[in-house]
């Protein structure tokens, strides 16, 4: 598993949704595990995930390891009003084996890159104020928290995800 094996493209037609899906999966149990009630990590169902990468209003990145995709980042124009001039960055996962190896500043800077060429100055994302690795990577790839909060429940439990903003 060399870098130089390692490539990002947009996901495209012949990509395994159920493969994508699966790496959401993977990733929500280990990333959100002592976060997220695990009653509910261990009721997430294989391919919950599937129908979400063809919705025409968001774009999927995917990095793989020579034939094999190891993680992936979803990106919009904003899905909330008050941003309505921002882009999104709604999600990056990687299989937990792949987590933790530089290979998400990668998969990171390219989600900007594509945002900033459909003409975002601002782009932003939210995490889970719980997830202090998340947090940490974020801030070390120059992403500030803005103050802004959203409060969900997520299995049954109040969370709070933190607002993190770049400008291009």
């Amino acid at each position: 598993m060399g870098i130089t094996d390692i490539k990002i493209r947009k996901m495209n037609q012949t990509d395994s949704r159920e493969e994508i899906s699966n790496i959401y999966e993977q990733s929500w149990k280990f990333a959100y595990k002592g976060i997220i009630p695990q009653v509910y990590l261990d009721r997430i169902a294989k391919g919950q995930w599937c129908s979400a990468f063809d919705n025409p209003d968001r774009y999927t990145l995917v990095m793989l390891d020579g034939d094999k995709i190891i993680g992936t980042s979803c990106y919009c124009k904003s899905r909330f009003e008050d941003y309505k001039d921002r882009g999104e960055i709604i999600s990056i996962y990687f299989l937990p084996e792949y987590m933790g190896k530089g290979y998400g500043k990668s998969l990171l800077e390219r989600a900007v890159k594509e945002l900033k060429s459909m003409g975002f100055k601002t782009i932003f994302l939210w995490v889970l104020e719980e997830n202090h690795r998340a947090r940490h990577f974020y801030a070390k790839c120059a992403f500030k928290t803005s103050g802004e909060y959203l409060d969900r429940v997520i299995g049954g439990r109040q969370l709070r995800e933190l607002q993190y903003v770049y400008d291009v």
